[in-house]
């Protein structure tokens, strides 16, 4: 099976809730809401990936010792496997703005489960909500 590779982030507000990324229409699993990031590409680190996914989706700009690594989902659909690390960032410039027609929400841990998800974003709620 397919091993995929994606890097996704929990960015923390100063009132502490959590951003996420609804998936646009045309895209697998449009509808769904996500915590923002992206598929790593070749030769880059999950990390840099997410640098990079928030300035090419949200225009806001982070830096790699305001990433913290807070725990990894590790899902298999029915093609391919994912293995994604989450990481918690508070500290950004610019303003959160979406750039690919996606539909935003800052929720709090404890509402996280009102927003559908796919199924690999579903474990992570609980270690969210402990952590925040």
């Amino acid at each position: 099976m397919k091993m995929v590779l994606v890097s996704a982030v929990a960015l923390i507000d100063a009132d502490g809730r959590v951003l996420l990324a609804q998936r646009p229409e045309g895209k697998s699993m449009a509808g769904l809401w996500e915590f923002p990031g992206g598929k790593v590409e070749t030769g880059e680190t999950p990390e840099a990936c997410l640098i990079r996914e928030l300035e090419e989706e949200l225009g806001i700009h982070t830096r790699e010792s305001c990433l913290a690594p807070l725990t990894f989902a590790s899902h298999a659909y029915a093609d391919f496997h994912l293995l994604m690390p989450l990481f918690a960032c508070r500290k950004w410039e610019g303003i959160v703005t979406p750039r690919e027609g996606q539909q935003l929400a800052w929720a709090r841990a404890r509402e996280l489960r009102d927003y559908p998800m796919p199924p690999a974003d579903v474990p992570l709620i609980p270690i969210l909500r402990d952590w925040l």
